[in-house]
């Protein structure tokens, strides 16, 4: 089943074209990645389809068949998409758990009123709340900080955590925008099981990486952007073996790394 559908995605700032016509599909359980180099638009197409940007007159969005295009970002995580970004959007004063909290408001079943005169009922639901959370942080291995402040974790444990926060909303699908950039080998490891299970429990992942490594072992297909159009789409043997592909990004190396992930 398809979950995400992105259709002619267009965006320009000034006279720069910085997305042009870009279209896409994501079925269920699906590994989706969209690779260029750096300026291809990546992010920006990222931005269009969560809503930060509005997509172009003849761009369309659809999430399990409905069509959100003009939807904000807070209403796109009612219809199931989450997002991480590049940079850590991560509430650092906060605990780790309070963090993977934040992202289960939309199932709580509270009201401004119990909240204002300590209903019973917000005790029970903060506790249903932290328990759900709890589960999550152990499913992605980080129940041994839930605790500590997230200002004092790893960067390789923040990346997880904003993972297991956007998987507090229930997504049917997740986008991930360069999981694994700053992340050793043994993290960028821990993050390639991570992804494929997510996947492997229905939710079609949808990400930038320029961890070639990585995008070639996991996915099931790849997009590749350049100047923000379409430079090629397909299954990771038949992008690595591209001649576009190779010239206008892999390069010589980039295709031998890539062959080795294959390998």
């Amino acid at each position: 089943m398809t979950i995400l559908e992105a259709e002619n995605l267009g965006i320009s700032f000034g006279g720069l074209r910085a997305v042009d016509g870009v279209s896409f599909a994501v079925a269920a359980g699906e590994v989706f990645s969209i690779i260029g180099p750096n300026g291809a638009g990546k992010t920006t197409l990222f931005n269009l389809v969560t809503g930060i940007y509005r997509a172009g007159r003849n761009g369309r969005i659809r999430i399990a068949g409905e069509d959100v295009t003009s939807l904000g970002p807070h209403l796109l995580v009612r219809r199931g998409m989450a997002r991480t970004f590049q940079n850590l959007q991560i509430f650092f004063r906060m605990t780790a758990l309070e963090n993977v909290m934040v992202g289960c408001h939309l199932s709580e079943k509270t009201s401004f009123l119990a909240d204002l005169f300590g209903w019973p009922t917000v005790a029970r639901q903060n506790r249903a709340t932290r328990e759900r959370a709890l589960a999550l942080m152990e499913r992605l291995g980080l129940a041994q900080y839930a605790r500590a402040e997230a200002g004092s974790l790893p960067y390789g444990v923040l990346k997880r955590l904003e993972i297991a926060r956007a998987l507090a909303t229930e997504p049917k699908v997740l986008l991930l925008d360069e999981p694994a950039a700053g992340c050793n080998a043994v993290e960028t490891e821990v993050l390639d099981r991570l992804i494929a299970d997510i996947a492997k429990s229905g939710v079609a992942v949808v990400l930038i990486e320029h961890d070639m490594k990585l995008v070639m072992k996991i996915s099931d297909r790849v997009l590749v952007l350049t100047h923000g159009r379409r430079l090629a789409e397909g299954a990771p043997a038949v992008v690595r073996n591209d001649a576009g592909v190779i010239s206008a990004y892999l390069g010589d190396a980039g295709a031998t790394e890539a062959n080795r992930a294959h390998g």
